[in-house]
């Protein structure tokens, strides 16, 4: 018993969250995370799912961008794959940020199926009212009333009893 552990080499598990740039298209991301998971399978590792979180705010403004897109993923591997992939992180222009976390010792691969990669949709976008929606006084001209509004020049309405 001791002699089959022994030959089936155990890895570790890791997850690693990547932010990319907001403005790429998803055929960009979708580069970005074939690269990733081309290290993971060039380095004996095993990669278990990829999840793209979306376009979200960040904390902070991140290379002069408020959003970005999140991406994580969860393989399996040693620690010479992870300083590979955080090595190729850093020479990607698309990613701006990157963190790695060890969440298992000595897992067994064959334990861990691969599943299927996940898109989430990511925060909805901020959009601006339409101009004809937008009901701003710019000065100058009379401001527009609502219909029955009371204005100060007008008589207060008496009080029916």
């Amino acid at each position: 018993m001791a002699e089959a552990k022994s030959a089936q080499k155990m890895l570790r598990e890791y997850e690693t969250i990547f932010l990319v740039k907001p403005d790429l298209t998803d055929d960009n991301v979708d580069r970005v995370k074939d690269r990733v998971r081309g290290i993971v399978g060039r380095e004996g590792g095993k990669v278990i799912r990829f999840t793209i979180w979306g376009k979200k705010k960040t904390a902070y403004v991140v290379e002069k961008q408020p959003r970005a897109i999140y991406v994580h993923t969860h393989y399996l591997g040693d620690h010479k794959l992870v300083a590979e992939i955080e090595r190729n992180l850093r020479n990607y222009d698309e990613v701006t940020r990157f963190i790695t976390s060890k969440l298992a010792d000595e897992v067994d691969p064959e334990s861990r199926p691969v599943q299927e990669d996940v898109k989430l949709a990511g925060d909805v976008e901020e959009t601006r009212p339409a101009p004809e929606q937008q009901r701003e006084f710019r000065g100058g001209g009379e401001r527009p009333e609502a219909p029955g509004a009371f204005t100060p020049d007008e008589e207060e309405p008496a009080e029916e009893v």
